[in-house]
């Protein structure tokens, strides 16, 4: 099997920064690490000029490329919208479908089977963002499709082979053993679009919570006798947060907030990300409602956030120069938090022997050079 080794100035490992070294790939995977002087003599060497990190992981990606997974969930339309987020070092993420009838979950299931079976580079299964939320948290969603499950929608989620399934719902409004029969089938559950007490919370931990959904948005505010979802998630460090760090979803000290409560090793960087990334739009229809672009939000006519205009290169720079992150624990979070979160960790998110070859190069800036999906090489400059 041929042997690339990867010879970049710096390299993150998911842990730590190392100098001097190549990344051996073999196939898919990382062969291992090795110093750059002991590079065996077979090895096919690239110089990556700048930093190599793990490729970056999104669970929340509602679209990019000019497609939106609700207005086509097909296997086209999730190789369209991975390959948009790619140029800004996403080699994996989860295409979200938010709530929208049965028929269109159905679709979107079979769409990521289908997309997976294909071997689509960065497709790892579905986020079903609803639509067993709360009509009075539902953001842009449409209430009009919100219910709590029945039996048929628990058949459908758990005989699904879709790759990681993550459903976000407000576990106030799902009846009681619906999350541990649907975490027990291996599927992620994650709060969101939701007004659940702490003590309501407590018990969806119990029966398989592992997340909480654009933490802030959608939710009510923390308050000292009432602390919510936002209180519940940030008094404990089993669950994971995703948080949009657009700088308009959530203020940057709630932001700093959040990640100083649960760590990076327990925040993600999510983007939320509409189909206006990698796409030169500036406006496109949700629902029947047109979401207008500009100053990077995407708002309804009358203000309210549509999902957001961000990228996940954007996000760590972010994380970085506005809210003070280590550059580290930014690309973290940007990469084996959300491994962890979605049972991967093992295969992603770390740069080390074994694990799928997932790449991402970036140069002085942190804007992304390059990518690597299973040792396939994609120039972005």
């Amino acid at each position: 099997m041929r042997l690339t080794a990867l010879r970049p100035d710096r390299l993150f490992d998911g842990e730590g920064f190392r100098d001097g070294c190549a990344v051996l790939i073999a196939g898919e995977r990382i062969a291992g690490v090795t110093p750059a002087s002991e590079v065996p003599s077979d090895a096919s060497v690239e110089i990556v000029p700048g930093l190599l990190a793990p490729g970056f992981i999104d669970v929340q990606v509602n679209g990019g490329g000019g497609v939106l997974l609700n207005d086509d969930p097909s296997p086209a339309a999730m190789a369209t919208i991975a390959a948009a987020h790619r140029r800004y070092g996403t080699t994996g993420l989860l295409p979200t479908l938010i709530t929208d009838a049965r028929e269109k979950m159905a679709a979107a299931l079979h769409a990521a089977e289908a997309a997976i079976a294909a071997k689509t580079p960065g497709i790892l299964g579905v986020h079903l963002e609803g639509p067993f939320l709360n009509p009075a948290r539902k953001g842009v969603h449409d209430p009009a499709f919100m219910r709590a499950p029945d039996e048929a929608d628990i058949a459908l989620l758990t005989s699904a082979a879709a790759g990681v399934i993550l459903v976000t719902l407000a576990p106030e409004r799902v009846p009681a053993g619906s999350i541990s029969r649907l975490s027990s089938a291996g599927l992620r559950i994650s709060a969101g679009h939701t007004e659940a007490t702490a003590e309501e919370l407590e018990r969806a931990l119990a029966e398989g919570l592992t997340g909480y959904t654009h933490l802030f948005n959608a939710m009510p505010p923390m308050a000292g006798r009432a602390p919510g979802p936002v209180g519940a998630a940030l008094s404990e460090r089993s669950t994971f947060c995703g948080v949009i760090a657009d700088l308009h979803h959530v203020a940057a000290p709630s932001l700093r907030a959040a990640i100083a409560a649960k760590g990076p090793e327990r925040t993600m960087l999510v983007t939320d990300a509409m189909s206006t990334v990698g796409a030169g739009m500036t406006e496109f229809i949700l629902q029947g409602r047109r979401i207008l672009r500009a100053g990077g939000r995407l708002t309804t006519e009358d203000g309210t956030l549509a999902g957001s205009d961000l990228d996940m290169a954007t996000a760590v720079r972010n994380a970085v120069c506005v809210l003070g992150a280590p550059l580290a624990d930014a690309l973290a979070m940007a990469s084996r938090t959300p491994a962890r979160f979605l049972g991967l960790e093992g295969k992603l998110g770390l740069v080390a022997a074994g694990y799928a070859a997932d790449l991402v190069a970036l140069d002085e800036d942190l804007e992304v050079t390059a990518t690597w999906i299973g040792g396939q090489r994609e120039d972005h400059r």
